[in-house]
C-alpha cells in the first residue's frame, strides 16, 4: 500500500507542478484581466483533482505505515 500511496503523490504532484507551469507561462505571455482570470479558471479543476491526489497518496502511505 506504500508504493501505491508513493506513486499516487506524485502523480498529485506532477499534476501541481503542471499547474504551476501553466500560470507561469501565461503570466509571462502578458495575459491580464479578464484573459488571465479566464486562463487560470480553467487551471482550477486540475489544480483541486491533483492536490485530492496527493492527499489521498499521503493517506495511503499513512496508512500503510500505521497497518
Amino acid at each position: 500500500m506504500i508504493i501505491a500511496g508513493v506513486i499516487t503523490t506524485l502523480l498529485g504532484l506532477i499534476g501541481l507542478m503542471y499547474c504551476i507551469l501553466k500560470a507561469y507561462k501565461a503570466k509571462k505571455a502578458g495575459l491580464q484581466g479578464t484573459e488571465l482570470t479566464e486562463h487560470l479558471k480553467k487551471l482550477v479543476a486540475v489544480n483541486l483533482a491533483s492536490f485530492l491526489l496527493s492527499a489521498i497518496g499521503l493517506a495511503l502511505v499513512l496508512v500503510g505505515i500505521l497497518f
